[in-house]
C-alpha cells in the first residue's frame, strides 16, 4: 500500500506567504530532495573543474560501488541525473539508459516471431565496437537491468516433465552442485491430461473421522444438485522453468511438483465457455487444446443466479458441529469433549465504491469462496469489506441506500458477502483527539483508509467473534494454485515456528540458493544477531512512553516459561500475525512512511516499529483486540502496514514472515540478491540500506510479488493466454517495451510448447488482465 497514487504525495493545501527553509527541510521527502540537490551540485562542480576528471572521454561519475543496488546514490551521465526512485518521485527527471544487447538464445523453446528474428539479425550485424559501447552505458543503469532475462517461465505444457527429471533454467545447475549439463529439450506432440487436485484433508478417511467431526458435502445451489467443483493440475513441471529465488515450497508444505494452466485453475468457475452457458466468455479467443477435460465430470456449471453468501451459510450450517464458536465458555466445553474442533477463519477482501469488476475478478473470487469455504466444509468464510467514500451516505440508516450502492458497485452474486463502511463511521467508532504525529507524508486524515486501513478491519473483527483469525486481502492479488492449500499451509507453518529468534528470522528474506536449508538459515540469523551485539527479542518490548493494556500483556505461552527448552518456546501456538514480506525495522529504513506515528509522547523518540510492505496478512483475534484498545483508549496509530506488526512487537505477540516462493524475471547472481534484498542493518531488510528505501525499491520491479512489480502482471497475462509486450526493449527492459509475445497464434504454433503451466505462486499487483480492460 506504500505509494499508490500521486494524490498521496506530500502537498501543501495552505498558501504560504513567504519561503520557509525550515518547512522545506523538515519534510521527509523534500528534505531528501534538497540534500541530494546540493550533493549533486557539488559532485558536478568537482567533475567539471577537477583536472583529473575533465580529461576523460565521457563525463560519467560512477557513484555506485560494485553496482549492487544497495544504497545506490543518484548517477550522473552527460549532465543528467539518473534516479532509481519510483516514477512518482522522479517524474521530473529524464532517465537516460542505453539499450541492452541481449545474446540470442540457442536453446529457446518458444517460437520466435518475425519481428524478433529481424532484431536478432540486426544485433548480429552490429560492429563489435558498438556492442562494447552499449555495454559500458548499461553500467550506469540499475544493476538488475544488466542481468539476462529468464525464458523458462514461458515453456508450456508440451515441455512438461516429471519433477524427478526437471532441471531449472535458474539457479544454474553448476551452482546447485548437480553438474552443469543443460536440460534436454522436451516437446510433446500433444499436451498431457490434467488430474483433479485436492489439497484438502481426506475428509472421508477413517483416520480423519476418528479425530475430527465428519464433514458434510457442500453445494453451490440450494437444491444441492451442483456440488462444489474441483480444480485441475498437471503432474510435473515444464522443463527449464526457473525455481523461486526467494522463499520455499517445501518449507511451507506447498507442492512444487505440479503446475496449473488457466483452464484447470479457472475452468471450473466459468473460464472457457460463454455467457449463455453460464460462464464468463473469457478465454474463448485463446488456445484451448485439451481443455474440455476440466468439464467432463461436472459439465459447464451455470453461475447465473448463484448466491455465494447463501451457499456459504448453508455449508456452515451443515458443518457447525466441527468448529469452535467464539464463546469462551462453550469452546472450553467443546475442547474437553469428543473429537477435535477447529477454529474458523475469515478472508476479508478489501474493495471500494468505484472498483471496476471484470470477468477475471469474478473467476478469482468464485475460486476463493469455493476452495476455502465450500470445499473445506465451512472452515473459512469469505467477506468483502466495501469502502463507501461518500461520508454523507446513510449506510447504517437506510437499507435502500445500501442496496443501491451494492447494485452499482458489486456483482449480484457477491451482494450478501459485503459489509459497508465509511471513514465517517470510523470517526464515530474511534472518536477523540489522536494527538500529534511525528510525520504525515501523505497529509491524509488519521481516520482515512490510506493511513489507517486497520480501523475497519478491527471493527469487523469486533463484530464477528466467531472467527479466530482474519486474512486481510486485496483485490489485485492472485494465486495460481488452490487457495485452501495456501492459507492452510501458511497457518500450520506459523504455528510450528519457535518464538526463539522469531523476530530476527522474520527480518530477512530467505534465499535458499544462498542460505541452504531453513536450519542453516536459522543458524546464520543467530550468528548475525550475536555479531550485531543486540539481544534477541522475546516477549513484549519496553520503551519510553509505553502504556499498558487493560487486558494485561501475558501473551507468552507456558512453553516459554523459565527453565523451558527455549527452542520449543511458542511451538504449536498459532501465529498472531503472518505476513508475506519481511518484518523490517522501520527506523532509518528510508521507507517513506516510517515516521507516520501518531498519539505517542513527542518528548521521547519514536517507539520501536516493525513493518511489512503489502497489507496482505493474517491477524489473530487477540492481535486485533490489542490494536482496537490501542486505538480507542490510547489513541495510538501508525501507517497501515506498520501498525499491526508494531503492536505485535510492543505487546509480545507471535509474528512470523512466511517465506512463500517469489520469482525473479532475470538471472540474478545469488550474492547480488542478498545484497539487494538483505542489504540493510546487520544483513537484514531493515534499517539503513533497506530494500524498502525509496532509492532501492526498483529492485522489486522484476519480482513476482511486490506492490510496484512489473513482472507479476506480465507473467500473469501471458499465463492467461494474452499476447503482450515482453518487456525486453530499451533501457534493458521495462513494462510495455520489447516485442509482442504469447497469445493464441504463438501458443497454437506446432513449434511452440503450448500454453503456460505455472506452479502455485502469488502475483501482485494485477491491475488489468484482458488487454481490453486496459483500453
Amino acid at each position: 500500500m506504500a505509494r499508490k497514487s500521486e494524490a498521496y504525495l506530500p502537498v501543501s493545501t495552505k498558501p504560504q506567504p513567504k519561503f520557509r527553509v525550515k518547512a522545506l527541510l523538515g519534510h521527509c521527502l523534500y528534505r531528501r530532495v534538497v540534500i541530494w540537490t546540493f550533493v549533486i551540485i557539488g559532485l558536478l562542480s568537482y567533475a567539471f573543474f577537477s583536472p583529473g576528471l575533465t580529461g576523460r572521454s565521457r563525463d560519467v561519475l560512477d557513484l555506485v560501488h560494485g553496482g549492487n543496488g544497495v544504497n545506490e546514490a543518484p548517477q550522473v551521465t552527460d549532465g543528467i541525473v539518473l534516479q532509481t526512485q519510483d516514477s512518482q518521485v522522479e517524474s521530473h527527471i529524464q532517465e537516460v539508459v542505453e539499450e541492452e544487447v541481449k545474446p540470442v538464445e540457442e536453446t529457446q523453446t518458444q517460437v520466435q516471431t518475425q519481428e524478433e528474428e529481424k532484431e536478432e539479425e540486426k544485433v548480429k550485424e552490429e560492429p563489435e565496437g558498438e556492442k562494447q559501447e552499449e555495454t559500458e552505458d548499461n553500467a550506469n543503469s540499475p544493476h538488475w537491468l544488466k542481468y539476462k532475462h529468464l525464458d523458462g517461465y514461458y515453456n508450456g505444457l508440451r515441455s512438461l516433465v516429471s519433477f524427478s527429471d526437471y532441471k531449472p533454467e535458474y539457479p544454474e545447475a553448476s551452482s546447485t552442485g548437480k553438474g552443469s549439463e543443460p536440460a534436454p529439450t522436451i516437446h510433446h506432440s500433444k499436451p498431457p491430461k490434467p488430474s483433479v487436485y485436492r489439497p484438502h484433508p481426506d475428509y472421508d478417511s477413517d483416520e480423519y473421522q476418528k479425530t475430527y467431526v465428519p464433514v458434510k458435502r457442500c453445494y453451490i445451489d440450494e437444491d444441492e444438485k451442483i456440488p462444489a467443483p474441483d480444480l485441475y493440475a498437471y503432474n510435473g513441471v515444464p522443463q527449464g522453468q526457473p525455481k523461486a529465488a526467494l522463499g520455499s515450497y517445501d518449507l511451507l508444505g506447498l507442492r512444487e511438483d505440479v503446475c496449473f494452466d488457466r483452464f484447470g485453475r479457472y475452468g471450473p468457475y466459468g473460464l472457457g465457455y460463454d455467457l449463455e452457458s453460464g460462464g464468463t466468455g473469457e478465454a474463448l479467443d485463446t488456445e484451448h487444446e485439451g481443455s474440455e477435460v476440466v468439464w467432463e465430470k461436472t459439465g459447464k456449471i451455470n453461475y447465473e443466479g448463484v448466491d455465494w453468501a447463501s451457499a456459504q451459510e448453508r455449508c456452515y450450517a451443515a458443518n457447525q458441529d466441527r468448529f469452535f464458536t467464539g464463546n469462551e465458555t462453550r469452546d472450553f466445553e467443546l475442547a474437553q469433549a469428543g473429537r477435535k474442533r477447529l477454529d474458523r477463519i475469515a478472508i476479508v477482501i478489501r474493495t471500494y465504491v468505484g472498483f471496476q469488476w471484470t470477468s477475471h475478478a469474478l473467476l478469482n473470487f468464485r475460486a476463493m469462496i469455493n476452495e476455502l469455504s465450500l470445499r473445506s466444509g465451512g472452515e473459512y468464510d469469505v467477506h468483502f469489506l466495501l469502502h463507501v467514500r461518500d461520508n454523507n451516505e446513510p449506510i447504517w440508516a437506510d437499507p435502500t441506500t445500501v442496496q443501491n450502492i451494492l447494485d452499482i458497485n458489486v456483482p449480484p452474486e457477491f451482494h450478501g458477502l459485503c459489509t459497508l463502511w465509511s471513514e465517517a463511521q470510523m470517526k464515530l467508532y474511534y472518536p477523540g483527539n489522536f494527538g500529534d504525529t511525528f510525520e504525515n507524508p501523505s497529509n491524509g486524515d488519521i481516520h482515512g483508509v490510506y493511513r489507517s486501513a486497520h480501523m475497519p478491519l478491527q471493527h469487523f473483527a469486533m463484530m464477528h467473534p466467531e472467527y479466530a483469525h482474519f486474512w486481510n486481502w486485496e483485490m489485485d492479488m492472485r494465486w495460481t494454485g488452490s487457495y485452501y492449500e495456501l492459507f492452510d499451509r501458511l497457518g500450520k507453518w506459523g504455528a510450528a515456528q519457535s518464538r526463539e529468534g522469531m523476530w530476527e528470522r522474520a527480518s530477512k528474506y530467505y534465499i535458499p540458493g544462498l542460505h541452504g536449508s531453513w536450519e542453516n538459515f536459522t543458524e546464520l540469523v543467530r550468528h548475525e544477531t550475536k555479531q550485531s551485539g543486540k539481544r534477541p527479542i522475546l516477549g513484549p518490548v519496553v520503551f519510553n512512553g509505553k502504556s499498558g493494556l487493560e487486558q494485561g500483556e501475558v501473551f507468552l505461552p507456558s512453553s516459554c516459561s523459565s527453565g523451558s527448552d527455549m527452542s520449543q518456546c511458542g511451538v504449536g501456538e498459532d501465529a498472531d500475525l503472518i505476513t508475506l514480506n519481511p518484518l523490517f525495522d522501520a527506523d532509518d529504513s528510508g521507507w517513506v512512511f516510517a515516521g507516520d506515528v501518531t498519539g505517542y509522547d513527542m518528548q521521547y523518540e519514536k517507539p520501536p516499529r516493525r513493518c511489512a510492505i503489502v497489507t496482505a496478512s493474517r491477524l489473530s483475534r487477540r492481535l486485533l483486540r490489542v490494536m482496537h484498545e490501542e486505538t480507542w483508549r490510547l489513541h495510538h496509530s501508525m501507517f497501515s502496514e506498520m501498525f499491526p506488526p508494531s503492536m505485535a512487537l510492543h505487546h509480545g505477540l507471535k509474528a512470523v514472515y512466511a517465506p512463500h516462493p517469489v520469482y525473479l524475471d532475470r538471472k540474478w547472481p545469488q550474492e547480488e540478491i542478498e545484497k539487494a534484498f538483505n542489504g540493510g542493518r546487520d544483513h537484514t531488510s531493515g534499517g539503513h540500506g533497506s530494500p524498502f528505501d525509496l532509492t532501492n525499491e526498483h529492485n522489486h520491479k522484476g519480482t513476482s510479488w511486490y506492490y510496484n512489480s512489473e513482472f507479476a502482471g506480465l507473467l500473469w497475462r501471458r499465463w492467461l493466454g494474452y499476447a503482450q509486450m515482453d518487456g525486453r526493449g530499451n533501457n534493458g527492459g521495462r513494462a510495455g517495451e520489447g516485442t509482442k509475445r504469447g497469445g493464441r497464434k504463438e501458443e497454437e504454433n506446432p513449434k511452440s510448447s503450448g500454453r503456460l503451466c505455472l506452479r502455485s505462486m502469488l502475483v501482485h499487483p494485477i491491475k488489468w488482465e484482458n488487454p481490453a480492460e486496459q483500453e
